[in-house]
């Protein structure tokens, strides 16, 4: 059968080209295979599933693209005329976020559906091979969204499209190549944030991004129930699947994306099974929102995703806003093989650093003497904010001082602090000390409390100020360099007598964040 197959592929690729040399004007089809790279057979591995799915090599395609999961997805027509999963291939690079793209330079790789014909298959591409996605389709340019160029392409390296490896993106051109060679005018490109499951819309309940999402869930669900490529029509500035002129019509509706919707109708065969499919969903939706499930965080300025498969191959790897497979992780996949070539300039997800750049700085924490008492209050300006947690790991000090806020005794870096009674005693009411306790030292003398038959007249003897102290000048105000303020947690357990509820912090000593957060 793989034998017939190849055969059959070949004698096609020769009776292709005859026609060319005799006909001379089927530019779209000369555009498919110009070079080796382009000629590349479909692997024996690929034709082996294909003869287990009962699929023909040159039978239609339909291809799926899904941000989060960071899968490209390859259907296939098996011979009862139903599209089967052929393959899934891991993205190696997107970029932008979760949503549509909107316009040029907005690093945004698009959603929706696109149809991709032999003009847009790519040969001569700069990264590898590629084809366009055809962006923008009648319904972007009715919402006059912009942009250009938009690929599924090899290389690893995006700038608002779906990069693959030079591997990879080999095999989906040649799937493309024998769809059209066996008479496929155009592939359908169905490109999504997520994959259009309950708990996913759960999640992402307040997106803004909702209401597109819902409208292209329409035909996600369509082709889920049919298995079939869903027919593709706008109207109204919409999406509109499957739609058929009406019994007493004699003639097929037109649709325009920007003007009214024509009369129409969806087959009742197919509009009574999205009906039932998306029954279950909705009740499956409102079970995950009553049961508080956690909203996902909105843009958190990482520039796009890469497949956990391929950031686990990469130092200092992230997969930014994809997300893998339950159980699995970096180093899980570490030792497992990469379906394709790592290109060295390939770079992670990471946090957009021109953002970082040109966001207002913190104000400076300012410590000052309280008029009342010798006790000195960290008083910070109205306008400062927390910052990353990267910058919390990276900048938080030692063992000690960690733990040290732990327990209570700090809520930020610029803390306020107490001197010891002997010492505030001899010491002139303005003054204040030149070196303040540290964490460390504040958090010894509140062990050495709690330890049984402890002598505290020696401490006071050690922390007494010695004759020769130099007294800070009366009026002078302290500024302490600033460091973020701990965040809140459930498990920390420290309560407001300092004493500790639970077994001692973690320190992480070498993660992502740490390495990343002096540049965040």
């Amino acid at each position: 059968m793989i034998s017939r197959s190849l055969a059959r592929a070949f004698l096609a690729s020769v009776a292709l080209a005859a026609s060319l040399v005799l006909a001379g004007c089927d530019t779209d089809q000369v555009s498919l295979a110009t070079n080796a790279k382009a000629n590349q057979p479909v692997p024996p591995k690929l034709l082996a599933a294909m003869v287990e799915k009962d699929m023909d090599l040159q039978s239609p395609i339909l291809v799926r693209l899904f941000k989060q999961e960071a899968e490209l997805e390859v259907w296939k027509q098996t011979r009862n005329g139903q599209f089967a999963l052929l393959k899934t291939y891991p993205i190696c690079r997107w970029s932008g976020d979760l949503g549509p793209k909107v316009r040029e330079g907005d690093r945004q790789a698009p959603e929706g559906f696109y149809s991709i014909n032999p003009g847009q298959m790519n040969p001569q591409s700069a990264y590898y091979l590629s084809f366009n996605t055809g962006y923008p389709n009648a319904f972007d340019k009715a919402l006059g969204r912009s942009g250009s160029q938009l690929m599924v392409h090899g290389d690893c390296s995006s700038r608002g499209c779906y990069a693959m490896t030079d591997e990879q993106i080999a095999e989906i051109y040649s799937l493309g190549r024998e769809s059209f060679f066996g008479g496929q005018k155009a592939f359908q490109l169905q490109a999504y944030p997520f994959k259009m499951t309950p708990v996913n819309m759960a999640k992402h309940r307040n997106n803004p991004n909702m209401a597109f999402w819902k409208m292209i869930k329409e035909g996600y669900d369509h082709f889920e129930v049919t298995r079939q490529e869903p027919k593709v029509d706008f109207c109204e500035r919409k999406y509109v699947f499957d739609a058929a002129k009406p019994a007493d019509a004699k003639r097929d509706p037109v649709f325009d994306a920007s003007a009214k919707c024509p009369a129409y109708v969806i087959p009742e065969d197919i509009a009574s099974a999205v009906r039932e499919k998306q029954a279950k969903d909705e009740t499956e939706y409102a079970r995950l929102v009553a049961k508080g499930t956690p909203v996902a965080r909105m843009n958190t300025g990482i520039d796009g995703g890469m497949n956990k498969v391929f950031a686990a191959k990469i130092p200092e790897g992230s997969t930014g806003l994809s997300e893998g497979a339950e159980g699995t992780t970096l180093q899980m996949l570490a030792m497992a093989k990469a379906p394709g070539t790592i290109p060295g300039h390939v770079n992670p997800p990471k946090p957009n650093l021109d953002a970082a750049a040109t966001a207002p700085q913190d104000e400076p924490v300012v410590a000052v003497s309280a008029p009342a008492t010798s006790t000195r209050v960290a008083a910070a300006a109205p306008a400062e904010k927390s910052q990353d947690k990267s910058q919390d790991k990276s900048q938080g000090g030692g063992f000690f001082s960690n733990l040290g806020r732990k327990m209570g005794f700090g809520t930020a870096d610029t803390t306020a602090t107490t001197p010891p009674p002997q010492a505030a005693a001899s010491a002139a009411p303005a003054q204040t000390s030149t070196t303040p306790p540290t964490a460390a030292s504040r958090l010894k003398a509140a062990v050495t409390r709690f330890v049984p038959g402890h002598d505290k007249s020696k401490d006071a003897a050690k922390e007494a100020p010695k004759p020769a102290a130099v007294a800070a000048k009366p009026a002078e105000t302290k500024v302490a360099a600033t460091r973020p303020a701990l965040k809140p947690s459930g498990s920390d357990g420290a309560g407001d007598n300092g004493q500790m509820a639970g077994a001692a912090p973690v320190v992480s000593s070498n993660s992502f964040d740490s390495r990343f957060g002096a540049v965040k």
